[in-house]
């Protein structure tokens, strides 16, 4: 029989998933991938499109396709750079797409997490905090695991109260002392 807590944890991982894909692909009008592409051009404009897909899980292909649709809908556009590299920038519209799903996000969670009283809360981001140091054990890529988070609430590089972040900053002070 399977454990009712992993049973729990996977039902509401998919419901809040859902709920949150389905308001936020409706605030940008393209699919997951071209929301965290938006979101990690917003905060790291000049990628290369094998750089971006990297970061938000897609192969080089996927992302160049990915790339090209976001293109022709006016929401990045490609620079020459250096050599033959090209990179990738998010026009004013595709930042201004980037912004309504991070808000948009957002608005949901916090009505989601309205259900909740200030203890509960507390205690459900303890619990969180825990799994996200999990899962990136399991994936130690921040910018996979938070490709569709406003990274730039998580801290300055040198200190973080995100749990991924702190997970990062700790695993790489461990590798300077190898």
């Amino acid at each position: 029989m399977h454990d009712r807590t992993a049973n729990l944890l996977g039902a509401a991982s998919l419901a809040v998933t859902d709920l949150l894909l389905g308001a936020t692909t409706a605030a940008a009008a393209t699919g997951p991938s071209g929301m965290a592409a938006l979101i990690a051009l917003s905060r790291a404009p000049g990628l290369s499109a094998t750089e971006l897909g990297r970061r938000i899980g897609l192969t080089q292909s996927a992302s160049t396709r990915m790339v090209d649709s976001l293109e022709t809908r006016g929401l990045v556009e490609r620079r020459e750079s250096i050599g033959k590299w090209v990179a990738v920038h998010p026009t004013e519209e595709g930042r201004r797409v980037a912004w309504a799903v991070l808000t948009t996000r957002d608005d949901r969670v916090a009505g989601l997490l309205s259900s909740l009283d200030d203890d509960e809360r507390d205690t459900l981001a303890g619990l969180l905090e825990k799994l996200l140091v999990a899962a990136y054990d399991e994936k130690p890529d921040t910018f996979y695991l938070c490709r569709l988070c406003d990274r730039d609430s998580c801290g300055d590089g040198k200190a973080t109260h995100c749990p991924v972040g702190a997970a990062d900053l700790e695993a790489r002070a461990n590798a300077d002392d190898v």
